[in-house]
């Protein structure tokens, strides 16, 4: 049996549906979990609690960790630890690996030119300090513990049906309405984004195959180096609209956070903007033979996904 902790953000329904490749039990833990296919079971679990959380791991093989909180970090600092050591130890305690689904918020800014698996930790954020402490529990105890996990990391979602995704809320809507897309820092500056058909295909392949354990894994994303006028530009073509873009300065998110919580959220995030931000997925790509999504067929899929049905 294959759970998914967390089952209900960007990632958690396409990689059910991946499992059900490697497996036939799949299981969906989270406060309130939704079927993805027929037969999944649900388990209904708050993973700050380590009774409800080993009773979510019971019985798997493998363990993929991919909650999604509130883009708040009052809520990271308190909820992220607990849940990463509830994680660990139910994992240990059950003898299941375990695949943590992770971000490339504890990079350096010197990193954000060219990030490959060996890139230097030294976050500047708040958030990017907890993704950090994370990835420490996780090899402090794979080390010590003996646990059998591997990271599997990714830059910015985006696709088909995320919510949550910066791309698809502050450009692709604005510009299927008609209205301004918008764009944080500079529009000149590279920004790489993983596909998230692509990251599931790739975590499940991760859980699946004995050699991923141990290490960090970037999931595959395309190489083509595109400036955020370049995605805007992609993303009009595909509408049929005409791309109109503001540039959000520094400043302007600072004060837009005063007043809106999520602004101050994603301003204090924003420098990631700021400097060419290329993800390097080569490791994945050659171990396991893996073409990831170019940006305009990924960009066309999810136009059409979200086209009206007939």
């Amino acid at each position: 049996m294959q759970t998914i902790l967390g089952s209900g953000g960007a990632i958690g329904s396409p990689l059910a549906k991946e499992l059900k490749t490697y497996d036939q039990h799949i299981r969906l833990a989270a406060r309130k979990p939704k079927k993805v296919n027929p037969d999944d079971e649900l388990v209904i679990a708050d993973l700050t609690n380590s009774h409800e959380t080993e009773k979510a791991v019971a019985g798997s093989s493998t363990v993929y960790l991919c909650v999604g909180l509130p883009y708040n970090i009052k809520i990271w600092q308190k909820q992220w630890p607990i849940i990463m050591e509830n994680t660990i130890n139910a994992c240990i305690k059950h003898r299941a690996k375990l695949v943590f689904i992770d971000n490339v918020y504890m990079y350096a800014t010197s990193s954000l030119t060219h990030m490959t698996e060996e890139s230097i930790m030294a976050p500047q954020s708040k958030k990017g300090k907890v993704r950090k402490q994370l990835i420490e529990m996780l090899f402090e105890a794979i080390k010590k513990q003996n646990l059998q996990a591997c990271v599997a990391r990714s830059a910015d979602f985006y696709g088909p049906g995320i919510k949550n995704s910066i791309l698809l809320e502050l450009v692709v809507n604005n510009v299927k309405a008609g209205k301004t897309a918008l764009w944080q820092r500079s529009k000149h500056k590279i920004h790489s984004f993983t596909y998230t058909p692509d990251a599931a295909k790739a975590i499940a392949i991760l859980g699946n195959r004995p050699e991923a354990l141990g290490k960090v894994w970037h999931l595959p994303t395309s190489k083509e180096q595109l400036i955020g006028q370049n995605w805007i530009d992609l993303i009009a073509q595909g509408l049929n609209k005409k791309p109109k873009v503001f540039v959000l300065p520094a400043w302007l998110l600072k004060i837009m956070g005063i007043f809106v919580p999520l602004m101050r959220e994603i301003a204090e995030m924003s420098y990631q903007y700021r400097y060419d931000y290329f993800f390097d997925s080569s490791m994945f790509e050659n171990t396991f033979g893996f073409k990831p999504t170019s940006a305009d067929q990924a960009i066309h899929e999810i136009i059409l996904a979200d086209a009206p049905k007939h």
